[in-house]
């Protein structure tokens, strides 16, 4: 019996987020039915965290333990063979006996994509938040400055268990431009509230078309009311989790 690592990709458009949900399809019930079928018998995996409904992901991380007789990427490409068309194992090793995706690491990063198009644009808004009018780069970067640093962020979501803590440490938070109308939101943490990032996205997308001033951010954060801008899921991916 070895404890293992394994790092997912998925699209999230079809899930009702990563945690196993009772009536619903979820990304950690399709991984835990997979197993079962490569011998797998405990009663959960771990994961590094949730995503929503409709979030993607490129680096989540799970655990579990398996007496798996071979090497890891026979595992691996035993466990894709048994996976859904939208989920992926990318890597398979094997971690110390004690390793927890969630409480082991020690930084989390995530993308949000956004487009600047004024008609429906069905297959690029699978993956990016369509918005209109269009943003300037210039009122990002004011914006995202604001975020960076040790701060209570509660205004921009939930803590992860009640009464939990809402100070978050925000690494990196920028905006890069990718082609004529594409913009990608690069923000890492020691760790996020719930829908923290997307109402991070929804504020600044408001400053950058120009409906607000890039002080709303320094604003929201030295209060607790709720931001009311929150971006839809389907622009969110999950980057990598650090350790």
């Amino acid at each position: 019996m070895a404890r293992y690592k394994v790092i997912l990709a998925y699209d999230g458009t079809a899930f009702s987020g990563m945690q196993r949900q009772a009536n619903s399809r979820s990304v950690q019930g399709e991984v835990e039915k997979a197993l079962r079928k490569l011998g797998w018998k405990q009663k959960s995996i771990l994961t590094a965290g949730r995503t929503d409904a409709g979030v993607h992901a490129l680096g989540q991380v799970i655990a579990f333990d398996l007496g798996w007789k071979h090497k890891p990427a026979n595992l691996l490409k035993a466990l894709n063979a048994e996976l859904p068309s939208d989920i992926a194992a990318k890597r398979v090793s094997v971690a110390k006996a004690d390793f927890h995706p969630r409480f082991d690491a020690k930084k989390r990063s995530y993308e949000y994509r956004i487009f600047c198009q004024s008609q429906r644009d069905p297959l690029r808004e699978r993956y990016a938040w369509r918005v209109w009018p269009a943003v300037k780069l210039s009122g990002l970067h004011a914006a995202a400055g604001s975020l960076r640093g040790e701060h209570d962020f509660a205004a921009f979501g939930s803590a992860t268990k009640e009464d939990g803590s809402t100070m978050r440490r925000v690494l990196r938070a920028q905006w890069r431009k990718l082609g004529q109308d594409e913009f990608v939101f690069e923000v890492s943490a020691n760790a996020f509230l719930y829908h923290m990032v997307r109402h991070m996205v929804g504020l600044q997308v408001k400053v950058g078309q120009g409906e607000a001033k890039a002080e709303i951010v320094k604003t929201a954060l030295l209060g607790r009311n709720r931001v009311r801008e929150l971006a839809p899921a389907h622009g969110l991916t999950l980057a990598e989790v650090e350790y």
